[in-house]
């Protein structure tokens, strides 16, 4: 099974803590959509021998895009690729596009499942308009709720995301962001913790004293809160930012954590094969002239086996299926094991990481893992960095 993103490089405005590729000009899309449908048309083979079972259009915002041009691009899937009957698609949404003065909220909503959409990914970041306006978003607190009370009508799953750890944000309006998103009944919620990315507006603003600095403490208060509220509501904490009810976890982000191999359409998106790595430039420009010319602008990387052994460990301790003992020693050899579980004996002291038996939703098999604990969650990637094998 395998996977295809993708990534639609057009936004209103600039959100300030965003360092994906987008662009705030849309005189390019007819040019562009051109050349996502030829990317697709000449990276058939790349999957000739898989079905793929999940659709994600990211970016960006996809739901800038109208219907049938959504509807061209998932055609275009299917006729290029072997689908599966019932495959996940899903599509990232902004409320704003579903609910503003010119949208017809239901209209939009029921011609996206008219077309194959199944999942939507709707980008809340909060239900307080003045952390919406610090972050720079296009919507509003009012349009987050609205968007919701359609949507929910329509579509039985769908994941929001939310921000935490916004300086000065008190623990119980985190609490009340959560609840808004329980009572609308959610299945599923990513969330993250509101950082500073290079080069972005939100650094420049922390640097000149516009903005107050993150606050780390403040982050791990939201995060615990945020584990022990979505536990109590019945959500399952199967990846560091990911919190999904029963058979509400995302399939498309699950094969990304699990090494299944996908294809990533458009500029700057990524494409993994399970030996390789590549990623398409991240200029719309560029992108549109290389395949007007017959070529794909990017940039191939073989991966040594030290490279997916420190992917693996990265990836799977984010997870609740962790790091399967058995598969570091079949994929990467027993040097691996040996130094895996040398690196990670101070953490297992530290009640960081263990050693379980996993098996029912977590995994197929009885086999050993090494997990995350509780207690170590919040720190899981830095953990990760430690177990790493450096040549």
């Amino acid at each position: 099974m395998a996977g295809i993103y993708i990534h639609i490089p057009f936004c209103k405005q600039a959100c300030y803590y965003c360092d994906f590729h987008f662009s705030t000009s849309l005189k390019k899309k007819g040019d562009l959509l051109w050349a996502l449908k030829k990317e697709l048309q000449r990276r058939k083979k790349d999957l000739q021998d898989q079905t793929v079972e999940t659709i994600y259009f990211g970016g960006g915002t996809p739901s800038l895009l109208t219907v049938q041009e959504l509807k061209g691009l998932i055609d275009e899937v299917y006729r290029n690729f072997k689908v599966a009957s019932h495959p996940e698609i899903t599509l990232e949404a902004n409320p704003d596009d579903l609910v503003s003065e010119k949208a017809q909220p239901e209209t939009t909503v029921k011609a996206y499942k008219e077309i194959g959409i199944n999942r939507l990914s709707i980008g809340i970041q909060s239900f307080f308009e003045d952390d919406l306006k610090s972050m720079n978003r296009a919507h509003t607190a009012n349009e987050a709720k609205r968007c919701l009370e359609t949507a929910t009508k329509h579509f039985n799953n769908i994941t929001i995301d939310l921000i935490y750890g916004i300086p000065n944000m008190s623990l119980e309006k985190w609490q009340n962001n959560l609840q808004q998103a329980f009572a609308f009944g959610i299945n599923h919620i990513s969330s993250y913790a509101l950082t500073v990315e290079p080069k972005t507006a939100l650094e420049r603003f922390i640097k000149k004293g516009d903005y107050p600095p993150i606050n780390d403490a403040l982050a791990q208060e939201h995060f615990n809160c945020l584990v022990a509220a979505t536990q109590e509501q019945g959500f399952v904490h199967y990846e560091i930012s990911n919190f999904g009810k029963p058979n509400y976890f995302s399939k498309h982000n699950t094969s990304y954590w699990q090494g299944k191999p996908y294809l990533g359409i458009g500029p700057s998106a990524h494409s993994f094969s399970g030996q390789v790595r590549s990623w398409n430039v991240a200029n719309n420009t560029k992108y549109i002239k290389g395949l007007m010319a017959g070529k794909l602008p990017r940039t191939v990387e073989t991966l040594s086996v030290a490279d997916r052994y420190n992917e693996y460990v990265m990836t799977g301790l984010r997870t609740i299926w962790g790091i399967s003992l058995n598969k570091v020693t079949q994929d990467f050899g027993e040097t691996f094991k040996e130094h895996l579980l040398h690196e990670a004996e101070v953490f297992m002291q530290q009640d960081l990481l263990a050693i379980a038996l996993q098996d029912s939703h977590v995994a197929k098999d009885h086999a050993e893992r090494l997990v995350i604990t509780e207690k170590g969650k919040f720190l899981a990637d830095g953990i990760a960095s430690q177990l790493f094998y450096i040549n």
